[in-house]
């Protein structure tokens, strides 16, 4: 009886483990650097009559030309 009770105890705490390895993977997919940003769609007026618009992974306008 020891023996059932001892191994009961032993799965519990390996499927419990994996739940928390299964859970801490999935985690690091949904924060990929690699996910789509959207910006929106200001202008900023360079000093010389052209426009240019925000890009890049913080939104930034870009430099003037």
């Amino acid at each position: 009886m020891k023996k059932v009770f001892l191994g009961l105890v032993a799965l519990l705490i390996l499927t419990g483990g994996g739940c928390v390895v299964a859970k801490n993977d999935r985690s690091e997919e949904n924060t990929s650097p690699t996910e789509p940003v959207m910006c929106t769609m200001d202008a900023k007026q360079c000093p010389d009559g052209s426009y240019v618009g925000r890009s890049g992974p913080k939104c930034e306008f870009a430099k003037c030309p």
